[in-house]
């Protein structure tokens, strides 16, 4: 590396920091924003905040996990394969549930509520299926999802198959990451659905119902680019 590479690095490395810290000051801004203004009546303390075992805090928690492994996956094909279109589908992944989980972690701080639970991952899911009949919550089994080498929550990648996809490259790369993403979002669905019939907090279920928009449009695309390269998901 030349020195005019690592010092153009370096002099980068505060403007990324920046940027950073501005994102993240203006998402809490919008979450602080959002939140206070919603109506608030079921689900919640005396204060008006959700409660700790409530169906928000559960999904807070287990979106922002699950979040982050999407970010971590995407990462991970920025660097195994020069394909522009994958790369910037991985970019727009990553961008998105950074910030949603960055939602996510705001309320829980601002509900003064742990961001980790010692109930297991889902049971937010699963007590609040209990009772529940009605046809709209047919189907949905991830209460009952049962975690396995690393896979915490429906759609999560394994430890093997992040291993896999950290030797994967090229084409090879680009086909096990669709892959992964495309259940890796089906899961996400699941439990975003799940979470507008549970979630009582309006600003929580209107996220929770775009997630659901976003990543069935992202399944969507992600068929065609695997189709593209003579692949199915």
């Amino acid at each position: 590396m030349s020195d005019g590479t690592a010092v153009g690095r370096a002099a980068r490395q505060p403007l990324v920091a920046g940027i950073a810290a501005a994102l993240a000051l203006l998402t809490l801004v919008a979450v602080a924003v959002l939140w206070l203004t919603s109506d608030r009546s079921e689900g919640t303390t005396d204060t008006g905040t959700p409660k700790d075992t409530s169906a928000e805090a559960g999904f807070a928690r287990d979106m922002s996990v699950h979040h982050q492994q999407a970010v971590e996956m995407s990462f991970i094909v920025r660097d195994r394969t020069g394909d522009d279109e994958v790369r910037r589908l991985a970019f727009d992944i990553a961008s998105t549930q950074a910030t949603q989980s960055g939602m996510l972690q705001g309320w829980l701080d601002m509900w003064g509520l742990d961001k980790t639970s010692e109930d297991p991952p889902m049971t937010w899911m699963k007590n609040g299926m209990e009772g529940m009949d009605h046809g709209s919550m047919k189907g949905m089994d991830g209460g009952a999802y049962k975690p396995h080498d690393g896979s915490l929550m429906p759609g999560m990648a394994t430890n093997t198959q992040l291993d896999e996809l950290r030797k994967a490259k090229g084409k090879a790369a680009e086909v096990l990451y669709l892959k992964l993403m495309t259940a890796h979002h089906k899961g996400g669905v699941e439990m975003a659905k799940g979470a507008v019939e549970l979630v009582k907090d309006p600003t929580e279920k209107h996220l929770a119902t775009t997630m659901v928009q976003g990543q069935q449009s992202e399944i969507q695309l992600m068929a065609d680019m695997l189709k593209a390269r003579g692949a199915s998901s």
